[in-house]
């Protein structure tokens, strides 16, 4: 490879980087094919990107950036992995492909200027969807504030009770 199809080989790197919060180093050495295959294109289907790298190559495109902090796992064997929506689909992803393909294992990852591990990652993938913890997250803000027009409605409840049974005993009394 020439130096100029390399830098642009970096180019297109930096380019495809700017903006991610979240990427993730796996080593796919004795992946077969086809299990390769299946792996790009259930990457593609969830809008995650994957691509085999040079180490020397992804080194020089994260100089500087948050996900320079994983130099030292460039070693051997690399794709790189990210989602620029979700990197907890990504992660499940990667666990669960790496669980059934023993030839496919994860390095390290950058979530948010963080490097994690496999336990990292683990803890990651168990984490719900974005809209369950939306979800979880509505519901937690809403709960005091209904629980607070219950009180008020179960008073203006008692008070209208109150008044009827004042209204009763003075037609009971005329």
């Amino acid at each position: 490879m020439d130096r100029d199809t390399k830098k642009q080989i970096v180019e297109q790197l930096k380019t495809d980087l700017d903006g991610v919060s979240s990427i993730f180093l796996c080593d796919f050495k004795g992946l077969t094919v086809e299990k390769d295959t299946q792996l790009r294109r259930s990457m593609r289907e969830q809008g995650s990107s994957y691509s085999v790298v040079k180490n020397t190559l992804l080194k020089l495109a994260i100089v500087d950036s948050d996900f320079d902090k994983v130099d030292d796992h460039l070693a051997g064997n690399t794709a790189l992995a990210y989602n620029r929506e979700s990197a907890v689909e990504l992660a499940k992803l990667i666990r669960d492909f790496s669980k059934d393909n023993q030839a496919f294992k994860f390095k390290a990852g950058v979530i948010e200027g963080k490097v994690i591990d496999v336990n990292g990652l683990e803890a990651l993938a168990s984490l719900p969807p974005k809209e369950v913890l939306v979800s979880k997250l509505m519901f937690m803000m809403n709960y005091p504030v209904q629980g607070l027009v219950t009180s008020l409605s179960g008073v203006i409840r008692n008070l209208a009770v109150v008044l009827d049974q004042v209204k009763e005993k003075k037609s009971e009394d005329n």
